[in-house]
């Protein structure tokens, strides 16, 4: 894989980073649970036939500390909308896993004219008591590969530190994404985001991984329910809770053919 264009944009007086990679037209994706400390074959493959542009959420690897001033889930949302616009998303297609979907919706509800199409793997922001999503946050650190994917090597491999890097600041980085997302969706991962379904327009996919131990299967349903515009499930075989890990190129697949211009 060859590496993308990187830049910077400031949100709230810190720096977050923007990959940038491919042709064509712009499909923005935001990360899910632990961020991208490293280019993935999901954003590849999705390279290949779009402009796929990556904002960092601050706290996530390559968004730096600007987790530590949002005190609120509103907080959070209007800095994402900061986020989004500043890397150049306005209007364009939006995609979002876990974490970073349950943000992508919120853009979409509270400002549908941002987002063209909305594609969301297993986003976080619902919460059903009677079948209870399960709390990364709550877990013992070696359980989390196996609940975050099917496949656990394949967050393990995510987050191994560089061959040959020896520095501090690589596991500090990491911890440093997992708290960013425990701000934005403590307790328990709900953010009563079902109140603001309703509001998206936006047509929306739903991707889920056939394995996913984070977020029941139902919530897909109350997803594509709760939705006003049109909506459509895909369930991706031999997957996790972060999909675009374990089948990067089934994931990347259906994102663009829902997001087909």
């Amino acid at each position: 894989m060859s590496e993308p264009d990187t830049t910077t944009v400031e949100v709230n007086g810190f720096s977050c980073r923007v990959w940038r990679k491919g042709s064509g037209p712009v499909l923005g994706f935001l990360a899910g649970y632990g961020g991208l400390p490293r280019w993935t074959p999901f954003l590849d493959a999705v390279a290949r036939e779009r402009t796929v542009i990556v904002p960092s959420l601050p706290g996530f690897p390559g968004g730096d500390r600007g987790h530590t001033v949002l005190d609120t889930h509103l907080d959070w949302v209007l800095a994402t909308r900061q986020l989004l616009d500043k890397a150049g998303l306005a209007g364009a297609d939006l995609a979002g896993s876990s974490v970073g979907g349950s943000l992508a919706a919120e853009i979409a509800a509270i400002w549908p004219q941002s987002v063209r199409t909305l594609a969301l793997i297993a986003p976080f922001g619902l919460f059903d008591e009677k079948d209870p999503a399960t709390d990364p946050w709550a877990q013992r650190a070696p359980d989390i590969p196996g609940l975050l994917c099917a496949d656990p090597e394949r967050w393990t491999a995510l987050k191994a530190e560089p061959e040959g890097q020896n520095s501090p600041e690589w596991p500090i980085e990491q911890v440093r994404a997992n708290e960013a997302a425990a701000r934005i969706f403590w307790p328990l991962g709900n953010s009563k985001l079902e109140k603001r379904l309703k509001l998206i327009t936006a047509p929306t996919l739903l991707v889920w991984g056939e394995h996913d131990r984070i977020m029941p299967r139902s919530y897909a349903d109350r997803f594509a329910a709760g939705i006003a515009g049109p909506s459509e499930i895909s369930i991706i075989a031999g997957a996790g809770h972060l999909a675009e890990l374990d089948q990067p190129g089934e994931v990347a697949g259906a994102i663009l053919a829902w997001t087909k211009p």
